[in-house]
């Protein structure tokens, strides 16, 4: 079994910061990709920030400058920093990380966290 969890998400004003972070645990043997998605409420679940195994990122065009994504291999982890942030970034994040097991066989696919409430008031 694995599990994706998050955590970090709260309130914050207009212009402040937030600090996501997301850790897999579990029967893995290795992570290949990972990435932050976000969900605002009546809206589709849009990318947000990715980075690859080497730590190259690539960011939504809404986020550039702004966010910063990086990650621990060691520790399975994978961070969001959010910086100048503004109303319309409230939304649900969620994490996910492509991820292989080999219990009870060798698979690879992607394993999604439940998401952490990220609120940015005006």
């Amino acid at each position: 079994q694995v599990q994706v969890l998050e955590s970090g998400g709260g309130l914050v004003q207009a212009g402040g910061s937030l600090s996501l972070s997301c850790v897999a645990s579990g029967s893995i043997v290795s992570i290949n990709g990972m990435a932050w998605y976000r969900q605002a409420l009546g809206k589709r679940r849009e990318l947000v920030a990715s980075i690859t195994v080497d730590g190259t990122p690539t960011y939504a065009d809404s986020v550039k400058g702004r966010f910063t994504i990086s990650r621990d291999n060691e520790q399975n982890s994978v961070f969001l920093q959010m910086n100048s942030m503004k109303p319309e970034d409230t939304s649900l994040y969620y994490c996910t990380m492509l991820i292989t097991i080999t219990q009870p066989t060798r698979i690879q696919r992607n394993y999604w966290g439940q998401g952490t409430q990220v609120t940015v008031s005006s």
